[in-house]
């Protein structure tokens, strides 16, 4: 497929940052759906799972804007099957989400297995193994972005996986490496396409980088050129055009957005548009996305109850009003609401009319710009070899305190 050439000078009329300026909208044919077994994803977008992020009301949320895969947060195998109550609310489902798609993370293959084998009963369409969490608490374990590193262990996990979901997809979704001396991308690909995993996601950062510094979309080049199956590059998607410029830069099948749609659920309205081939509309003004935030807050509020769902609406707060005038001077109360009518009175005090800021389009959300030092177990670097499941949690207060550590991660 040709790719368009860049238009000469940017469209007056165009909400982008300068990076973005003349970037053309998608010729027509020019990206074809994501294939993912028996699923054809179009446009090929995917929701990233974000720990305390894509439960239920948000995926909902960004589904009635745009079209796409919307992945859960990451799943526990062993919570799931103990009967976790936190985990099994957020495996839940609506009747009318459609395609389902969840995220699982473990590192024992008769925990996957068994997992998987609920979850296909269940109706789920797809399922992402989590390969990329580098919280310290899950590396520490061997597990999240420490499995790759053993190519044999990555192999022996898809295999469970994929052997128990019969028709139903199985994706991974990894990062680079550890740190740069130690990139196990191509290696733990290669590994999972060998075992029949329908697609590979990279974060194309290291888990030592954590979400600090710039994606590296050559590496998404990189192990598209490795594989057969379909490649998702994650990184960077900050403006619907980051996509676009994405998939002509590496040949990847598909992208994952992530941190750019914290606050900005529309980003898949946009994302929609430009791969129609058509120009998107200016985000919506303050007032709008007060109505935007205010819904989510409702979502919310029906999955988790009154009091905890305005809770976890405070760190959305930021999110929502990220770069508007005065906004710094009510986070504060934002932060700290107890109620629906503690939300309203505090977004009552900003400029409804007030225009999205072009300088929020690239902010950073959530996620600073520290690095880290990978915690591992002692002595796992030892024998690449080895596929010998690492111990994870498995008492109940083991679980527990797990789940609470990913939730805040």
């Amino acid at each position: 497929m040709s790719t368009p050439s860049p238009s000469p000078s940017a469209d007056p009329g165009r909400f982008a940052t300068p990076l973005n300026a003349v970037v053309p909208v998608a010729a027509v044919g020019e990206f074809a759906p994501l294939a993912l077994g028996p699923l054809r994803v179009d446009p090929p977008v995917v929701l990233a799972p974000m720990a305390g992020v894509t439960n239920i009301a948000f995926r909902s949320l960004c589904r009635e804007f745009g079209a796409g895969l919307y992945v859960s947060e990451m799943i526990t195998a062993r919570g799931f099957l103990m009967g976790n109550r936190l985990t099994t609310l957020l495996a839940s489902s609506a009747p009318d989400e459609t395609p389902r798609s969840v995220q699982v993370y473990g590192a024992d293959p008769i925990d996957l297995a068994q997992m998987v084998r609920i979850l296909v009963e269940q109706g789920v369409d797809h399922i992402d193994l989590n390969l990329g969490c580098p919280v310290p608490k899950v590396t520490r374990t061997g597990g999240g972005s420490a499995i790759p590193a053993k190519p044999r262990l990555v192999a022996r996990l898809v295999r469970a996986m994929v052997s128990a979901a019969g028709e139903v997809p199985v994706t991974i979704k990894m990062r680079k490496g550890l740190d740069e001396s130690l990139l196990t991308h191509l290696e733990a690909g290669r590994a999972a396409e060998g075992e029949g995993v329908s697609a590979v996601g990279l974060h194309a950062r290291t888990a030592a980088q954590l979400y600090s510094g710039q994606a590296d979309w050559d590496a998404i080049g990189e192990l598209k050129g490795a594989l057969s199956v379909p490649v998702l590059g994650n990184g960077d998607i900050w403006e619907c055009w980051d996509a676009l410029r994405m998939m002509r830069a590496t040949g990847c099948d598909g992208v994952i957005v992530g941190r750019g749609c914290l606050g900005r659920p529309w980003l898949f309205r946009e994302l929609a548009d430009v791969f129609a081939g058509r120009e998107p509309a200016p985000p919506p003004r303050f007032a709008q996305i007060v109505d935007v935030a205010l819904d989510h807050a409702q979502r919310m509020m029906a999955l988790f109850g009154e009091e905890l769902g305005v809770r976890q609406m405070r760190k959305w707060t930021t999110w929502y009003t990220k770069g508007f005038r005065g906004s710094a001077a009510v986070r504060g109360e934002l932060t700290r609401v107890r109620s629906f009518a503690d939300l309203e009175r505090a977004f009552a005090q900003l400029d409804g009319d007030e225009p999205f800021p072009l300088t929020a389009l690239r902010a950073n959300r959530a996620k600073g710009s520290k690095s880290q030092r990978v915690r591992l177990p002692e002595g796992y670097l030892d024998d690449p070899d080895d596929d010998s499941p690492p111990k994870g949690p498995h008492s109940k207060e083991e679980i527990e305190a797990f789940e609470r550590a990913l939730s805040g991660g």
